[in-house]
């Protein structure tokens, strides 16, 4: 990768990270084709806060549900994510999802560990999608 591209890289993954920064409140969940299915670490009204590389995901009561670390590819297409919980049964393993991501609307599609990287925004078994927008 020469120098601009690696500047570019830097440039839009660094934008989306801004961008990314505050309170997010999900608005729906997709898991395995089912759409609003009961859902473990969300469901409607659950505030997730990114600060830095950092997420945790709470309960409209303030419980803590899950939190970690994130990484993000603003370059590639879609848009790249990969999750690291830090509790549950997937902490520690890489989650690899993708991402679509403006002012106030975020989505993730995440791949069950051990799957490849989603490319589309549909989910089919082993697929979670989740839909947040900006906690005004």
């Amino acid at each position: 990768m020469n120098e601009e591209n690696k500047n570019d890289h830097s440039n839009a993954s660094e934008h989306d990270l801004a961008l990314l920064q505050g309170e997010w409140v999900q608005v729906g969940v997709e898991d395995n084709g089912v759409i609003d299915p009961p859902d473990t670490y969300g469901g409607a009204g659950v505030i997730n806060l990114i600060d830095g590389h950092r997420f945790e995901a709470r309960s409209p009561d303030g419980t803590l549900m899950l939190h970690g670390t994130f990484t993000l590819d603003a370059t590639t297409t879609p848009k790249s994510i990969t999750w690291v919980d830090a509790i549950g049964e997937e902490a520690g393993q890489p989650i690899l999802a993708s991402y679509q991501l403006d002012d106030d609307r975020f989505v993730f599609i995440a791949a069950d560990p051990g799957m490849a990287r989603p490319t589309q925004f549909r989910t089919t078994q082993g697929l979670t999608m989740r839909s947040f927008v900006r906690r005004s």
